[in-house]
């Protein structure tokens, strides 16, 4: 019966991509929809047979973790809905909701496994508590993410449909770690709804009740799921809108809104001790560090609640955060796998380099996918001490840097030079 249910729903879903608006609207064709979405099924089934099969050894056992939890949530629905419908509002602890930065004893921290438990108990409604049936919903749900940015990248980047299909949707760790049954999907989600709504704003100069509403929408899921990221999107977001308004001085404005947050960043815990920045992403340093013993855990740089000694850590951070694994870190396949893509990725940023492409660039929106990632990758490498995690976390600003990269290289010329082939370009 599962397995009918399985196939039943697929087939369904499947058909739904090629009626959704939003992805129609794409430019993709009918059958291109059906191939993507497919394709992510099959990593978030990959996801949940790597994550039961070899959990402990690839640390992956939250997925599975989440799916228990939630048939909980679900049975809790059927007996006794109002304690459903209300116990994620609940604070066991005397601190009440003040708490925001704590790293324990602490309901926004909790709130991030809770709210996913509670998405995927209503899923259980429908699958009948099937993980895998789940992983279609999931699929289906988080395609909006993916489609947003691609949609929004093929408007900065006309005529690059090929590149842009591969760097989108076919990142092998973005497509894994944004595919399974994890918080990577939603936070990705979210912040596709704030890039998408906010671009075609700026694009057609009107910001409508619907772009309005997919800003909040995906700035309240980010939030939820990875607060961090709002201290590392908002800054990018200032300066992009601000950046608009000044096209001769992009750089410039992109530096001193920079500074002006990095100020702010240092300072207002003299203003509210509640606001301590420094403190809270050593005490998440801390967190990390504690749970070195794993097969993947590395050492960090410790660090002070100073300026200075944030900058020291920055090259280390970001060695940490961008490049690791290394081919010394390979522990299993998935680890292989990451080292594989990272010299890949490394590739082709040289050739970026030595082909960029000539068309028109759109700056500010580059330089919002720059610093916005740049600054996520620093808050990773400071607080970060577990590979496993370090690609999982990194997995959702792998387009902003790789997909600009990408479109902006001269596949004919890097054809033409690597292949010596003119009529048959790589792109």
């Amino acid at each position: 019966m599962e397995y009918i249910l399985f196939a039943g729903y697929l087939i369904l879903f499947s058909w739904l991509v090629t009626k959704v608006k939003f992805f129609t609207r794409s430019g993709l064709t009918k059958a291109q929809l059906v191939i993507i979405f497919l394709l992510k099924v099959m990593a978030g089934i990959l996801y949940g047979w790597v994550g039961i099969y070899y959990g402990n050894m690839a640390q992956m056992v939250d997925t599975w973790g989440f799916h228990y939890y939630s048939l909980a949530q679900y049975k809790l629905l059927q007996t006794n809905p109002s304690v459903y419908l209300t116990d994620i509002f609940y604070n066991p602890y005397a601190e009440g909701f003040y708490t925001f930065f704590s790293s324990d004893h602490s309901f926004w921290l909790n709130l991030q496994g809770n709210a996913m438990i509670k998405i995927l108990s209503v899923f259980d409604i429908f699958s009948f508590g099937n993980y895998y049936i789940n992983a279609i919903f999931y699929v289906f749900l988080t395609f909006f993410g993916s489609m947003g940015i691609f949609r929004v990248m093929e408007h900065v980047f006309p005529g690059k449909k090929p590149a842009l299909v591969l760097s989108v949707f076919f990142i092998p760790s973005f497509l894994f770690w944004v595919s399974g049954i994890h918080k990577e999907g939603i936070i990705f989600t979210g912040i596709s709804f704030v890039v998408y709504s906010i671009y075609f704003s700026i694009v057609q100069k009107k910001l409508t009740v619907k772009r309005s509403i997919g800003i909040a929408g995906g700035l309240l899921l980010i939030f939820i799921f990875r607060s961090f990221l709002l201290f590392t999107i908002i800054p990018a977001i200032t300066a992009w809108m601000i950046a608009t308004r000044f096209p001769a001085r992009v750089l410039r404005v992109f530096v001193i809104v920079y500074l002006i947050f990095g100020i702010l960043f240092f300072t207002t815990r003299y203003i509210s001790p509640r606001l301590d920045f420094p403190g809270a992403v050593i005490a998440k340093q801390q967190d990390f560090l504690r749970l070195q013993g794993g097969n993947s855990a590395i050492t960090l740089k410790k660090m002070k609640p100073q300026a200075i000694s944030f900058i020291t850590a920055m090259p280390h951070a970001l060695i940490t955060s961008a490049l690791r694994p290394f081919p010394a870190d390979v522990q299993n396949v998935l680890s292989l796998g990451a080292v594989i893509e990272i010299n890949l990725l490394l590739l082709a940023t040289i050739l970026f380099f030595i082909y960029p492409a000539k068309e028109g660039r759109n700056p500010a929106f580059l330089y919002f996918c720059i610093f916005f990632s740049i600054t996520t990758l620093l808050v990773i490498g400071y607080t970060v001490s577990i590979i496993g995690a370090i690609v999982r976390y990194r997995s959702v600003i792998l387009p902003f840097l790789v997909v600009p990269m990408f479109a902006l290289t001269d596949w004919r010329r890097v054809s033409k030079s690597l292949f010596n082939n003119r009529k048959n370009p790589l792109f």
